[in-house]
């Protein structure tokens, strides 16, 4: 496969797979891109001259040609050198320093907040001794990454404050610079704590699912109560209170709210200019998606994309995370096949030091790496990880979004299919369809000369 047609929102769209050139196109050329292999001009002209004038199949045809020598449509296969180095280099950690929350989450793929096993707390000494790994396992690399996330990390500020005091110390002394984040639930925030997070430069993952009764049915405290009304508030006043600056509100959608587009609008509407929405990933649950969702889910992708795209004309609009696409360079293409890092350049790290592949693997024992103080003892699964990218799974090599996707997450492959190498469908059908919408709004901006 070379092209990806597509019709939305009044446009025909070609997609060049390889080249990444998108061609916004008239429906006679639209039609003939069904047959052009770019020498084959009288198969063309006899399958659409009942439809089309021939001269202008003939002009369409020539300027066609002039696109595939420029390079720009029927781009040659490209070939790309997954090389990595013997020895990874670690660039993120996610620290657990909760294995404990206040909410009581329906769709929670950490067990509430316990990941299967106890709950606790990170002590201190653990969260420094994970910066120490970090930067004895980045090599050279300048910039690292943490994330404090559970759980509900606000349950453990205590060690939060004390390994980004350790973490400023250290950048200090070796030179590397830490971009910190931290996922929380808002419900815990204070004055004091939201002023903590702004001083110190933390970026934000705020978690609310759109409007209240959505919301509240998911997302209920400890006591059973809705969270929504204290989420929502304290949500606001952080983000706020940094200008809107390094923060998502990120909500996740389930079988119950399949009209997630108004969710994702309602808190646009509410003042917040990050968002981001999920489909659930669940099994065997009432609240799950399933392939007879797909058509529902596809229009409210649409739904929102033109009125993305409207607000953003009008000049009033929100990001919305999927539907950020850069289509002149973006990541270079090495780095879009190989994925994540997680299991490699990515882990999580537990309250007790424990090291796994990424946050969504904690909890499944036989995922387990090593610990911070051992390092990475089980040597062979970072190697597994490394070459589950795209060009190693049939499903993906012959994927029109092979070049934007990486190969879908590993976590949700392993769930559904105990297979690294096997990517959860549906999941896959969400983003390619996400991947139109965000391709039809750079193709409507660029239009309208806004790009």
């Amino acid at each position: 496969m070379q092209v990806h047609k597509f019709q939305l929102n009044g446009l025909y769209i070609v997609l060049d797979i390889n080249s990444g050139a998108v061609h916004v196109v008239d429906k006679m050329t639209f039609d003939i891109m069904d047959f052009f292999t770019g020498a084959n001009d009288e198969e063309v002209i006899a399958a659409l001259k009942t439809a089309y004038a021939v001269e202008n199949l003939r002009e369409a045809l020539e300027e066609l040609k002039e696109l595939v020598s420029a390079g720009q449509l029927l781009a040659p296969e490209l070939t790309v050198p997954l090389t990595f180095s013997e020895k990874p280099l670690v660039k993120s950690l996610c620290l657990h320093v909760a294995h404990d929350c206040n909410l009581r989450c329906g769709y929670c793929f950490a067990g509430t907040g316990d990941f299967g096993h106890s709950r606790g707390l990170m002590p201190k000494e653990i969260g420094e001794r994970a910066v120490d790994f970090i930067i004895e396992n980045s090599g050279q690399r300048r910039n690292c990454e943490l994330d404090f996330f559970g759980g509900e990390p606000l349950l453990n500020m205590d060690t939060v404050r004390h390994v980004v005091s350790y973490v400023r110390k250290r950048e200090g002394e070796t030179g590397k610079v830490f971009k910190l984040t931290l996922t929380t639930n808002a419900v815990l925030l204070t004055d004091d704590i939201i002023n903590y997070l702004n001083d110190n430069n933390i970026s934000l993952v705020l978690s609310l699912d759109g409007r209240q009764e959505v919301h509240d049915r998911m997302r209920p405290a400890a006591n059973g109560k809705g969270s929504y009304e204290k989420a929502a508030r304290l949500s606001k006043q952080v983000v706020d209170a940094r200008e809107g600056q390094n923060y998502y509100l990120r909500g996740t959608f389930t079988a119950y709210n399949l009209d997630f587009a108004a969710d994702v609008l309602a808190m646009a509407d509410a003042g917040f200019a990050q968002l981001s929405v999920e489909p659930v990933v669940a099994k065997d649950a009432d609240y799950a998606l399933t392939e007879a969702h797909l058509p529902e889910l596809f229009q409210q992708y649409e739904i929102l994309a033109e009125e993305y795209l409207a607000r953003k004309l009008a000049g009033k609009g929100f990001e919305f995370f999927h539907f950020n696409l850069d289509l002149s360079n973006g990541p270079c293409v090495a780095k879009r096949l190989s994925g994540c890092g997680a299991g490699h350049e990515y882990f999580a790290v537990t309250p007790e030091g424990d090291l796994y592949p990424c946050h969504q693997f904690v909890g499944r024992d036989e995922y387990k790496l090593g610990s911070i103080y051992e390092g990475v003892t089980n040597t062979a699964m970072p190697v597994q990880f490394r070459q589950a990218h795209v060009l190693n799974k049939p499903a993906c090599r012959e994927c029109w979004a092979r070049f934007y996707c990486s190969g879908g997450c590993h976590a949700n492959a392993d769930l559904f299919h105990n297979d690294l190498h096997q990517p959860y469908e549906l999941g896959c059908e969400l983003q390619k369809k996400r991947l139109e919408c965000a391709i039809m709004i750079q193709a409507k901006l660029a239009i309208a000369g806004q790009e």
